[in-house]
């Protein structure tokens, strides 16, 4: 899909989550994104389940100094690092040779879900993990799912709130906003510096009944933006205007690099149509 004749010239900052195409190794997937233009990128660097695939980069290695040296080349930021959950056996200071090798790639934030059912050791263990990742000059950013047990926008916000810690924010991805019964306009209810990170995809309709066909969707099943039902407008409307937004849009067999650039493109073309609805009702 080409993007729009007035689209700016300048064009709108957008990273992409490693999940994107997950089958990619993180040096190349650097690559392809600097080539396709994106501006920053997330890096699958621990295991959202059980099996799930992830990549590890150890500090001072030889890897580490490649991934250095062309995020320096092409003026790429590694915006956050993927995936860890927060459940009852969670252990924060496990963590801490994720952030170290984070830290040396200049990530921002850490990206977490909440699974714990005992909400005030979740808020504990959130807390303490925000000012573990402090120490290498992280945030981290809560997701609801709504498989979780911070399965809303608002339990993640909660969290946050309870949690008291200035490097503690909210991602809101679009898919499991709409999946968790909420809407953009609950974004109104917390504070505009809450939400640190958003994620742009589409779905089909009508949303999926059970749990197990929701997580099949979100890991499968999830259209490109622009491409489905979701509001993606009325969501871009409500996020503030300083926020990390990134897309996400698992790839489905099609060639990497031509999936993550039909990903950009749809990306860029929703966030068109909302700078030219911006600068109309400016006029």
């Amino acid at each position: 899909m080409p993007l729009p004749s007035a689209l700016p010239s300048a064009l709108p900052s957008l990273g992409i989550a490693h999940f994107t195409t997950i089958e990619v190794h993180p040096l190349e997937f650097l690559a392809m994104a600097a080539r396709i233009g994106f501006s920053a990128v997330g890096l699958r660097l621990h295991p959202a389940f059980p099996g799930a695939p992830f990549y590890e980069i150890r500090p001072g290695s030889a890897e580490m100094l490649s991934m250095r040296t062309l995020l320096a080349q092409t003026g790429l930021r590694v915006h956050d690092i993927e995936f860890v959950v927060i459940d009852a056996n969670f252990e924060p200071a496990a963590l801490e040779p994720i952030l170290e090798s984070s830290a040396e790639l200049g990530a921002a934030r850490l990206s977490v879900c909440g699974d714990d059912p005992e909400h005030g050791r979740l808020v504990g263990h959130f807390a303490a993990l925000c000012d573990l990742a402090a120490g290498f000059g992280m945030g981290v950013d809560i997701e609801n799912m709504p498989w979780r047990q911070v399965a809303t926008v608002q339990q993640a916000a909660n969290v946050v709130k309870e949690a008291e810690r200035a490097n503690g924010g909210v991602l809101v991805d679009a898919l499991h906003l709409s999946r968790g019964g909420g809407s953009a306009a609950d974004l109104q209810a917390m504070p505009a510096y809450f939400i640190k990170s958003a994620q742009l995809c589409d779905a089909g309709s009508p949303r999926p009944v059970s749990f197990e066909a929701i997580i099949q969707e979100a890991r499968g099943g999830r259209r490109l933006p622009g491409h489905g039902v979701l509001p993606l407008q009325q969501l871009l409307a409500e996020l503030p205007v300083d926020v990390a937004l990134s897309v996400e849009v698992p790839n489905q067999g099609a060639p990497a690099e031509e999936h993550a650039k039909a990903v950009f493109e749809a990306a860029m073309t929703v966030i068109a149509i909302r700078d030219l609805a911006r600068s109309g009702s400016s006029r």
